[in-house]
């Protein structure tokens, strides 16, 4: 439980690193404990780089719907009574009957970002926006094993503060990844930033553009461009044999329910082989069906009127971009032949995915007192937290970056109320043990996990 004292000697039993849509159903887990045991709230604190809260605002194209229920929210599978619910959001805005009338489990995107800004409203007071955590290290004496974390605060007038924490969590999020020689800038994007690039630039202006990848957002992107510019030519650049279908049928999809999880982790080497080998269709380089039909009807109709203006280059990748003033001009390649060719373009967008989360950054040399497998990654219990090689009584939590512990829904929202909830009862237990441990006479006194 936290020592309250001014706000900087306070100390938390937990701070978390970023608020986006994992972090925000952790902190309605740890609020729904407070509720069940008033006299023993979990004291927490969230610092994150934003000015306000966002998730893939940049992707909030017309139109677009989730790939996952609506029950899937930030509460449900954890509390199905959590006033925290899609259900409850949908009901708090007079949408419910709507809703249901509409008979479709797949919420639009907008839709879905409204709830979770919704949901984060309520925790307003205990989040730090436009704040940036810049490192974390034990508080340390030289005797007994470090049981609190001192976390550096950076703000964004530049100054810094410290707060002190049992735990923290990290959650971050994702690294948008270039290829390797290609630079962003105002001509070249990635799909993290296209919706504010895309609106900065006048349409007129964009009369030829291409999109490179082969996932759900270059397949969505390439048809928003399709429709938002009648008059641009719009270059699908896949390294496939054109779009692969997502495997959303219902035996594949129990890859992401919480009891997966487990069969992962505690699984053999070739198990969790056989779960990316098997399963890898159902999330990465794919696409939903109804946008494929989308994309192939557009490009069919093209071809009935003899004005083809939609142009999907398949088995194709970019081996250079050069920027000449306004132009961009990009190199194919064939995957087939090793043919090249150059086009010129007025806007290049790369769908090339994100790099996973590393903790190491904000750890620094305290990242050393952490274990690493054969791959050099972070080891990480069930609870994810990370393994340490000392007796450390404070915790380090991932909200990410787990995808070889935990398996294929680590990162994406499917699990994300139960996942929030084992590392919500993970710090509530620990916290329980440790005051435990301290009531004890010193002989009697067990070790602390």
């Amino acid at each position: 439980m936290g020592i309250t004292g001014s706000r900087d000697q306070e100390i938390y039993d937990l701070v978390g690193i970023g608020f986006g849509p994992s972090n925000l159903s952790l902190a309605i887990a740890l609020e729904e404990h407070g509720a069940s045991a008033p006299q023993q709230p979990v004291r927490f604190q969230f610092f994150e780089r934003q000015p306000s809260f966002g998730w893939h605002r940049n992707m909030l194209l017309p139109s677009t719907t989730m790939q996952i229920s609506f029950l899937k929210d930030l509460a449900t599978f954890r509390n199905p009574l959590s006033r925290f619910s899609f259900v409850s959001y949908l009901h708090a805005k007079n949408r419910l009957v709507q809703f249901v009338n509409n008979q479709d489990f797949y919420p639009t995107r907008q839709e879905f970002h409204q709830y979770l800004e919704w949901a984060a409203d309520a925790f307003r007071d205990r989040v730090g926006y436009g704040t940036e955590v810049t490192s974390v290290r034990p508080v340390t004496d030289g005797s007994a094993p470090p049981e609190l974390l001192r976390v550096e605060v950076r703000t964004g007038d530049g100054t810094t503060r410290t707060v002190t924490a049992r735990n923290v969590v990290v959650s971050t999020g994702l690294v948008p990844r270039l290829p390797q020689g290609v630079t962003a800038d105002d001509r070249v994007w990635h799909s993290s930033e296209f919706l504010r690039r895309f609106r900065a630039h006048d349409p007129r202006d964009l009369g030829s553009v291409a999109v490179v990848g082969a996932g759900q957002s270059a397949a969505e992107i390439t048809r928003f461009l399709h429709d938002e510019l009648p008059h641009a030519e719009v270059h699908a650049i896949i390294p496939s044999y054109g779009y692969s279908v997502a495997d959303d049928t219902p035996f594949a999809n129990q890859v992401f329910d919480p009891g997966a999880v487990d069969a992962y982790y505690f699984g053999t080497e070739q198990g969790r082989e056989a779960f990316w080998r098997y399963h890898r269709n159902t999330n990465y380089s794919v696409v939903d069906a109804d946008v494929i039909r989308a994309l192939y009807q557009r490009v069919y109709d093209e071809e009935v009127r003899g004005v083809r203006r939609l142009h999907v280059r398949n088995l194709t990748r970019v081996s250079e971009v050069k920027r000449r003033d306004n132009e961009t001009r990009v190199t194919l390649c064939s995957v087939l032949d090793e043919h090249t060719e150059e086009l010129a373009v007025d806007a290049l967008v790369f769908a090339s995915g994100y790099d996973g989360l590393d903790p190491a950054r904000l750890l620094g040399d305290f990242d050393r007192h952490f274990l690493r497998d054969a791959s050099g990654r972070h080891r990480v219990e069930r609870d994810y937290r990370l393994v340490s090689s000392t007796a450390l009584a404070c915790g380090v939590y991932l909200q990410g970056g787990t995808e070889h512990t935990h398996g294929l829904s680590s990162a994406l929202l499917s699990n994300i109320a139960v996942r929030s909830g084992e590392i919500a009862d993970s710090v509530v237990l620990r916290r329980a043990e440790r005051e435990l441990g301290h009531s004890q006479p010193l002989e009697e006194a067990s070790p602390v996990a």
